[in-house]
């Protein structure tokens, strides 16, 4: 897979604009936006963009595997973000489905969606949005227990090109490797490494349901496989939530 990178200065959102170009792009294609005036996360929450100062960007992705197999895109988002940190020596976490933790603040959210042609074609839009370069001032004052930017964390601004490079470097390796061979192992044994969900008691939200349970694995479809007083569920990440018992996760 080649990527062919088509940048932007200001969008309305990556992820829609993405969908947009299906038509006429190809697997490998990267929208990128200095800034996002209607980002969006999962659940249908904002997602703040200021220009110049974060990676928000999103990519077209054919896997040409079954619709109840497109969850384990989002565990390779995870994944490659997550070692593209480490290759600049920023430990990280990862948050089921889609949220990278940097000491305890997200930093990263991935937003995945599937679009089906009149031809029948399934595609997978991997919406990234990587805070790298934001002041304190740059959230909004109800996030600043819960957010951060790779810049508050390290004290220091941060390479955004550089960081860019090594997440489509690793991405494209865990994705091949799914597409072309069906194996999702590597990207799933980092996510099981890295979560920090796995082992702990939450609350999975559903709506106005709320279960506890304890987070006690992913299966092969990236599902996480929690367990209740009723017995052991697989939690596909839909219209679902999940709270630590312990603490922000």
């Amino acid at each position: 897979m080649k990527y062919n990178i088509i940048r932007y200065n200001t969008i309305d959102s990556t992820n829609k604009e993405a969908k947009r170009q299906i038509p006429s792009r190809q697997e490998g294609t990267v929208i990128i936006s200095e800034e996002q005036t209607h980002g969006k996360g999962r659940l249908g929450r904002s997602w703040t963009s200021p220009k110049g100062k974060g990676i928000w960007m999103s990519i077209i992705l054919e896997p040409e595997i079954p619709m109840d197999h497109m969850m384990g895109i989002t565990s390779i988002g995870a994944a490659g973000v997550s070692m593209a940190l480490d290759d600049m020596d920023i430990p990280s976490k990862i948050k089921w489905p889609n949220d990278i933790v940097v000491d305890g603040k997200k930093v990263c959210g991935i937003l995945t969606e599937v679009v089906q042609e009149l031809n029948g074609s399934f595609y997978a839009i991997m919406g990234i949005g990587i805070n790298v370069n934001q002041d304190i001032v740059d959230f909004p004052e109800e996030l600043h227990s819960k957010a951060s930017s790779l810049k508050i964390i390290k004290g220091c601004e941060i390479d955004r090109e550089l960081l860019l490079m090594n997440v489509l470097r690793r991405l494209r390796k865990l994705y091949l490797k799914f597409k072309l061979e069906g194996d999702i192992s590597q990207s799933l044994k980092i996510c099981r490494d890295n979560s920090i969900v796995i082992g702990r008691e939450i609350y999975l939200i559903r709506g106005k349901e709320i279960k506890k349970g304890k987070a006690l694995d992913l299966n092969m479809k990236g599902e996480l496989v929690v367990e209740f007083d009723t017995g052991i569920e697989e939690i596909s990440s839909g219209e679902v939530s999940i709270r630590a018992i312990d603490g922000y996760i």
